[in-house]
This record gives C-alpha cells, sequence and structure tokens, in this order.
C-alpha cells in the first residue's frame, strides 16, 4: 500500500511540475489570463458582477472562487459581486426537472445576468452540456464568458470570449491548474480594484 501511495504521489507531483514548466513558457496563456483579470476589474468597475458555474470539482470551485470574491482574498475590502451558480438546491433540482439538466445554469445566468457581467464557465472537458447552454444564454444576453477546461478545450474553447486551458488531459491535473488560474484572478482583481490594504 505504501508504494501505490508513494507513487500516486510522486506521479502527480511530476506531471504537476511539467505542467507549471509549461505554464511559465506559455505565454498565450498569460496574455488570456491578462485580459481576463482586465476584462473582470472593468466589469466590476462599471457595477457589474461575475457568475461562475461548473459540475462536480469544478462545482467546489464555483464556490470557492465566489467565496474569495465576495469575503476576501488576500486582504479586507469591500465586497465583490459573485455568485456561484451551483449552490440553490431547489433551483438546481427544479429547473432540473422541468426543464432537463442541462439547462440548471442557463436558467439561472437568464434570470440573474445583465449585460457586461461576466460568465465563467468551468468544465474539465469542455464539453458538459449545461455549460455549453449555460453560455449560450449568457452570449444572448451580452455577458463576457471567461472559460477554465482543459488542454483541448472541448466544445467550449470557441464559444469563449477568453478561455484558460489547463497543460493536461487529467481531470485531477486540469482542476489543480485550474486553481492557479482562480488565485492568480482573485488576487489581481482585488489588487487593481482596492491596492493592498
Amino acid at each position: 500500500m505504501n508504494e501505490a501511495v508513494s507513487s500516486y504521489f510522486l506521479q502527480s507531483i511530476t506531471e504537476l511540475q511539467d505542467g507549471f514548466t509549461h505554464l511559465k513558457n506559455d505565454a498565450e496563456t498569460l496574455k488570456s489570463l491578462q485580459t481576463a483579470v482586465h476584462l473582470c476589474t472593468n466589469a466590476y468597475s462599471l457595477g457589474n458582477k461575475i457568475l461562475i458555474a461548473g459540475n462536480g470539482g469544478s462545482a467546489a470551485d464555483a464556490q470557492h472562487f465566489a467565496g474569495e470574491l465576495v469575503s476576501r482574498f488576500q486582504f479586507s475590502r469591500p465586497a465583490l459581486s459573485a455568485i456561484a451558480l451551483t449552490t440553490d438546491s431547489s433551483i438546481l433540482t427544479s429547473v432540473g426537472n422541468d426543464y432537463g439538466y442541462e439547462n440548471v445554469f442557463a436558467r439561472q445566468v437568464e434570470a440573474h445576468g445583465r449585460h457586461g457581467d461576466i460568465f465563467i464557465a468551468i468544465s474539465t472537458s469542455g464539453n458538459s452540456a449545461n455549460i455549453l447552454k449555460a453560455i449560450e444564454s449568457a452570449k444572448a444576453i451580452g455577458l463576457i464568458v471567461i472559460g477554465l477546461t482543459g488542454r483541448v478545450g472541448g466544445e467550449m474553447k470557441p464559444m469563449c470570449d477568453i478561455c484558460l486551458c489547463a497543460p493536461s488531459d487529467s481531470t485531477p491535473r486540469i482542476q489543480e491548474f485550474h486553481l492557479v488560474f482562480e488565485h492568480t484572478l482573485c488576487a489581481c482583481i482585488e489588487s487593481i480594484l482596492f491596492g493592498e490594504q
């Protein structure tokens, strides 16, 4: 058993090291992150908000991200409006029951989204049907769409205004890279809007 633990742990670390080495030298990803930060800070400056959605571990990421924007990331400052569309069991089950699971996020985007808001769509495959439908709704209303996905990007990549692609095809590794993207966005949004307090 100890050998299996050691093997998985070392393999994971190696995959992350390789991915981070790639990202350090990836000018396209850095430019996309810079653009994403600019879009988010501009939206907040104009009184808009951020909506976030994902499934499974990506749903947890959506909640984590929203929590850090509404509460704080590195220092105390005014709250920022962010809604994780993954948290209300009554909405999720009623929409799923009445309109189908593929519409659980699209319906909420329609309800809460306003022109100029940001929709952050998280899907490790880039092919989650409910994320794709939510992107369609967001674009129809005039939201800016920032995608977080895996290496290939799936169907969602060309639908997004900006797409941050983790350098992996492994769901756990993609989720770990996404956390770095999310923390970078939080840190930079907070610093640009409020400066270090």
